[in-house]
């Protein structure tokens, strides 16, 4: 079996070339921010900026990764599910907000930023705060505003984006409240160090070091376990979920390397993101029983994924995770999520398959998910 793709950002030697500007606007164009260690501790820090307590809703959509729901829940809120519509934006005539609604999170889904323009102004007539979540959207132009620029607060997942062992970002146009992070301690320090080189060597990322590092990670792990067969999704309880969603270090500063490497070029990133973006969908245009989710690229968004619609997604989603294409699919779904009409939230946690198109993956491992789907959806 080919060895699995990287389903994140790793560094290697290219990294450093490049243009330090991206040629799009970005979250942290926004005047104040502050770097944490996840996208999931920067929702929970806005959630605590906007002062959530107890007994306050978070509305949040239906379709989900579960780390967008921990947070809310650990801070204490009561979340409120809402449905999406076909563009992946709240389906705002069918949400009643609870009465004591504190703020609405909405995702930049994909990689492909959206006006929020009619969230905005509903937010406004309704006096609940906007948290903009853009994990999927670190840059782009969001309709009429860059992209973060349309809630009172943004939230990004640095991970998703650049080749950092961990860091997310909580920015706004107005003045954050102060946080009192702890600096990360000497072994955190050291373990990001040891899973960046170890994930890069994995991938041969370090021309020169690969083969040293990799004899050294192969000492330290032993023999390579076989990888396991993937299971159905089981539904989770809360607990199980929010013991998943780890969120012992939202209180901390992110690793001096993980700021570091949050400084490289940007050009690079942008434009490779693109490209693979543009070969995914050109290569699925056209299959049967499949269709690319939501078009054509637009003109200034770097994206997360392709997002693909697959009619049968079972047999499909199981041969590219069994031949490690780097594609995943929202089907774990948090407890309490209550059936809507006419949610394409609902239907897209199924159907949806997420190809990731991030900077580090090259034409092969591209063409060979393509093969794979073209396979799965002849048979």
């Amino acid at each position: 079996m080919s060895p699995r793709q990287p389903t994140h950002p790793t560094f290697g030697w290219d990294n450093l070339g490049g243009d330090r500007d991206s040629g799009l606007p970005a979250i942290d164009d926004l005047p104040h921010r502050q770097l944490l260690t996840s996208g999931r501790a920067a929702l929970l820090a806005a959630c605590r900026a906007l002062g959530v307590q107890p007994g306050d809703t978070v509305l949040a959509p239906s379709y989900h990764c579960p780390t967008l729901v921990a947070p809310l829940r650990e801070a204490g809120a009561d979340v409120q599910f809402y449905p999406l519509g076909p563009d992946g934006l709240p389906a705002l005539d069918a949400i009643t907000p609870a009465p004591r609604a504190k703020a609405i999170v909405v995702a930049q889904l994909f990689g492909l930023p959206r006006s929020l323009a009619a969230v905005r102004a509903w937010c406004d007539r309704l006096g609940i705060a906007l948290v903009e979540d853009c994990a999927h959207s670190f840059f782009g132009q969001a309709g009429e505003r860059p992209v973060g620029h349309w809630g009172e607060l943004a939230t990004a997942s640095i991970t998703k984006f650049f080749p950092v062992p961990e860091a997310g970002l909580l920015a706004s146009a107005r003045p954050l409240p102060a946080l009192t992070l702890q600096p990360a301690g000497a072994r955190q320090q050291v373990k990001a160090w040891v899973n960046a080189l170890e994930r890069s060597s994995e991938h041969g990322r370090l021309t020169g070091l690969n083969t040293a590092l990799g004899a050294l990670f192969r000492a330290k792990n032993g023999a390579p376990r076989p990888p396991a067969h993937a299971a159905p999704p089981r539904a989770l309880s809360e607990a199980e979920h929010l013991a998943t969603c780890d969120l012992s270090r939202a209180g901390q500063a992110p690793t001096a390397l993980a700021q570091r490497l949050f400084k490289l070029p940007r050009q690079r990133i942008v434009a490779r993101r693109r490209a693979h973006f543009e070969a995914l969908y050109q290569r699925t245009l056209h299959l049967p029983g499949a269709r690319p989710l939501l078009g054509a690229l637009p003109a200034q968004a770097a994206p997360y994924v392709m997002p693909l619609w697959v009619d049968e997604p079972e047999s499909v989603y199981a041969a590219l995770r069994a031949a490690g294409c780097a594609v995943f699919r929202w089907d774990r779904v948090w407890p309490g999520v209550p059936h809507f009409h006419d949610d394409h939230g609902a239907r897209w946690r199924t159907h949806v398959l997420q190809l990731l198109c991030h900077q580090d993956l090259d034409d092969a491992m591209l063409a060979s998910t393509c093969d794979v789907l073209t396979q799965s959806l002849k048979k």
